[in-house]
């Protein structure tokens, strides 16, 4: 036998493409739109376009207070790439207008459509190439690894978590902008044909509809409990809450993310050790931080407040009773076993399916509409029931189609569903 035999029998390792890394846009990173003339000019070009146009924005997370976008990014078919500064111009609404009929294609909507909302841009049809590989049971769902999985190309993330609020915007920032919607709408058409390939497209458009009409997310219930745990008694909750709430208006009126002017932690230290003076203060470690430092008189005037108040106004030790609220699962055992019972079967259940329609759990039916189920099943527990239950706490019609009749025959014999061992872990519900 030859060399070039033997070398031709032996096993090989499957080859993986090399991925082609994308560095420059085609077109070149564009001027940035910031005058109200560059505007008008960019809503006259995009209207003019066509197909589907790719949307992107830019935030300062961890770096400015709130979630305001500091940079649009739009690609369409005969209108190029367009980097839009919204701090000077403010209203985009004008953009939006124009785009009335046009799909919108974004990358994880949820996002990125609160701060788009806030400067006028309302999508009135919507594509999520997140959503849709997380439809698809892609392993990986993140912008970078969807591009590279299905267009082999290598798109760098180095500023994704920068400060965008910085003026003025760096050559290297612009160029990043524009390339995360360069090849956004040609992944559009490659994942929407698997959708279809795969029966699921209309799924996706229902996922979809439901991110787009989705109402901002309202403000936590005593967001100040957070981290704060620790805390027992209710005189160190209160030096928590009035320091969270000073924390929070002084990041508002400086434009800073709350964690850079005071941690949780340092609140945390001071509700355990409740100092009385600005020496004992200044000597945490916590409050050693110069964003914590620089405002020491701040927090310590806080802190008074908190602990002179009287003890009527003191919070309570745990959080006020919420009526829709169902007890955590691990206590479910000893509260009520047989409910404990149900919610085994229908994680087994939703896990099963999920495992062969090859998609997370999560996504074919949301893990708190599956312990609620659990907790009080409608009766009878049958799949008319069960469906109009689980539509009630927000179900798409494509969601109870695929599960509603599996739950039913589950919780009507247990002992023909497969175990959670046996499907796999999956996400805690």
């Amino acid at each position: 036998m030859t060399d070039t035999e033997e070398t031709a029998t032996a096993p090989s390792e499957p080859i993986t493409p090399a991925l082609v890394p994308l560095l420059v846009p085609a077109d070149g990173v564009p001027d940035l739109v910031d005058t109200p003339a560059a505007l008008a000019e960019t809503v006259r070009s995009f209207a003019a376009g066509s197909g589907p146009v790719a949307v992107d924005a830019e935030r300062a997370s961890g770096f400015r207070y709130g979630q305001r976008a500091y940079l649009v990014q739009l690609r369409r078919e005969g209108a190029g790439t367009a980097l839009i500064d919204p701090i000077p111009l403010g209203d985009l609404s004008s953009l939006s207008e124009a785009l009335a009929d046009t799909e919108w294609v974004l990358h994880a909507a949820s996002q990125d459509l609160p701060c788009l909302a806030e400067i006028g841009m309302f999508p009135s049809s919507l594509f999520d190439t997140e959503l849709a590989g997380r439809l698809l049971g892609l392993e990986r769902v993140g912008l970078g690894p969807i591009v590279a999985a299905e267009l082999g190309l290598s798109l760098a993330k180095e500023h994704s978590a920068a400060d965008w609020s910085v003026r003025p915007l760096k050559e290297s920032y612009l160029r990043y902008a524009a390339l995360d919607v360069e090849v956004l709408v040609e992944l559009r058409d490659i994942l929407e044909a698997k959708l279809e390939a795969a029966g699921k497209l209309e799924w996706a458009r229902q996922e979809f509809e439901m991110v787009r009409l989705a109402p901002p997310p309202g403000p936590r219930p005593e967001a100040w409990r957070k981290g704060a745990h620790a805390i027992r008694d209710q005189r160190g909750l209160a030096v928590v809450r009035e320091l969270w709430q000073v924390r929070e208006q002084v990041a508002k009126e400086a434009d800073i993310a709350p964690g850079r002017i005071l941690s949780v932690d340092a609140m945390v230290a001071a509700g355990r050790v409740k100092p009385r003076t600005m020496p004992q203060l200044a000597g945490l470690r916590e409050f050693k931080h110069r964003g914590a430092a620089r405002r020491l008189r701040t927090w310590h005037e806080a802190i008074a407040r908190a602990l002179a108040l009287p003890e009527s106004e003191l919070p309570t030790k745990r959080p006020p009773h919420d009526p829709d609220a169902i007890p955590a699962p691990r206590a479910w055992r000893e509260r009520d076993p047989e409910a404990a019972a149900r919610l085994e079967v229908v994680k087994a259940v939703i896990r099963h399916h999920a495992a062969e329609i090859a998609m997370p759990q999560e996504n074919l039916l949301a893990p708190d509409s599956q312990r609620r189920l659990a907790w009080t099943p409608p009766q009878p527990a049958d799949e008319q029931h069960i469906g109009e239950f689980l539509t009630a706490l927000g179900a798409r019609p494509w969601q109870v189609e695929q599960v509603a009749g599996r739950l039913a025959a589950g919780l009507a014999d247990p002992d023909s569903v497969p175990s959670t061992d046996q499907v796999g872990s999956g996400e805690d519900t």
